[in-house]
């Protein structure tokens, strides 16, 4: 698989793994099933793995461990968490040293590491974007040597343009596919131009972009799919990518014609969202290791042509850029 340069982390392979769905709020996953997904990325070379420490409150990084444990291959696989996501939203001044730190040592705990690879803010309130404290503290850390490099996860564009004035910023990781497309034109130029990783979060529109949901589709009662519809728990943007289901099961119908033959849909999503120079990696989750393989050929397909890429700015300007365009 192709590997890119990750700002300071280094070069990891362009699709990696996301792992919320292992962790929890994406229906019953067993344990086995969470760690048999890991090692079907790892087996299909992928070497770069993200999660968080609210993903089953700790469960998806417990996974991780377990199988880079079963491997011995902690040192050939870059792991990205996240923290902050336990603090009050509207307490932004809760983002300190001394939180960081305590969620930085729990996730060191999990993931059986002296030192975290990558630390990311994750999706805190924008006001943390204007506490320099915040990012000194961060400083701190990697200083002290428990977190290696840092970066944020971000729901907005402006959030992301804010992150990256910050010089230890090594990376930003944001919601992009053809459903959420503005990052492309307001912001991965400034991404490249300071040399921040950018790392593509909520790639298939929570399943959307794989053609396998419909308008009928039910979803389990703990599926944020379900849940989440209105925002009720946390962003809706981080569901469906913020796209009202109808609106998107209309967009995908008009999509699924712009496929290149013996392609699935979920690859086509992911070489066109490998097309952007500026994205360092991918990261689409999944509990089938078959989806997990088929997920990773990606990086190995020609890029999509010009006219691919033409109807897919069209199916977004027709019906999705209403719903999302102004608000992330």
């Amino acid at each position: 698989m192709d590997h890119r340069e990750l700002g300071g982390v280094g070069p990891v392979t362009e699709v990696g793994l996301g792992t919320w769905n292992i962790g929890g709020s994406w229906g019953d996953v067993s344990d086995e099933e969470g760690r048999e997904a890991v090692r079907a990325a790892l087996d299909a070379g992928v070497d770069f793995l993200d999660t968080a420490d609210v993903y089953g409150d700790g469960r998806s990084e417990k996974h991780i461990a377990a199988v880079l444990d079963e491997r011995d291959a902690h040192d050939e696989v870059t792991v990205a968490t996240k923290a902050g996501r336990r603090l009050d939203p509207h307490e932004p001044e809760g983002y300190d040293a001394d939180n960081l730190e305590r969620f930085v040592d729990r996730s060191r705990e999990n993931l059986g590491e002296d030192t975290l690879d990558l630390l990311q803010l994750h999706c805190p309130p924008t006001d943390v974007y204007y506490r320099p404290e915040t990012f000194e503290a961060l400083a701190d850390l990697k200083e002290r040597g428990k977190i290696d490099q840092y970066g944020v996860s971000v729901e907005r564009v402006e959030e992301a343009l804010k992150a990256t004035e910050y010089p230890g910023v090594e990376t930003v990781q944001i919601i992009f596919n053809p459903f959420r497309q503005r990052p492309a034109t307001s912001f991965f130029d400034v991404a490249e131009r300071r040399d921040v990783g950018v790392i593509v979060r909520v790639p298939l529109a929570s399943g959307l972009l794989t053609g396998s949901i419909d308008r009928d589709t039910e979803f389990p009662e703990d599926d944020h799919r379900n849940f989440n519809r209105e925002g009720e728990a946390f962003d809706v943007g981080e569901t469906f990518a913020g796209v009202p289901l109808d609106a998107g099961v209309d967009a995908v119908e008009a999509l699924e014609p712009h496929v290149p033959e013996g392609m699935s849909l979920a690859q086509f999503t992911l070489r066109w969202i490998l097309d952007h120079d500026a994205v360092s990696t991918v990261i689409p989750g999944s509990t089938s290791p078959e989806h997990v393989e088929s997920n990773a050929a990606a990086s190995d397909l020609d890029p999509l042509s010009h006219q691919a890429h033409g109807a897919t700015r069209d199916v977004y300007d027709e019906y999705v850029a209403e719903h999302v365009h102004h608000r992330w």
